[in-house]
């Protein structure tokens, strides 16, 4: 195991922040979403925690996990 392997655990007295985990994005076939890139559309299929498929108008793209770029409006 390497040592950037090493996850090490926050003690209460630290002075510096926890590390936050973002909360998981959930999608359900039909969501309006928006793309940073792609613009406007609405969610048509849902691969639970690894893609999801959206229709932005005449073009599907397949966005995976984490999803960075979508957002649910």
């Amino acid at each position: 195991m390497r040592k950037s392997e090493v996850t090490r655990r926050h003690l209460p007295t630290s002075p510096f922040k926890a590390p936050v985990t973002p909360p998981l994005k959930r999608f359900v076939a039909g969501n309006r979403v928006t793309h940073d890139v792609y613009g406007l559309g609405r969610v048509t299929a849902v691969e639970d925690g690894i893609a999801v498929l959206v229709d932005f108008g005449g073009l599907q793209v397949r966005v995976t996990s984490p999803y960075a770029k979508l957002t649910v409006l």
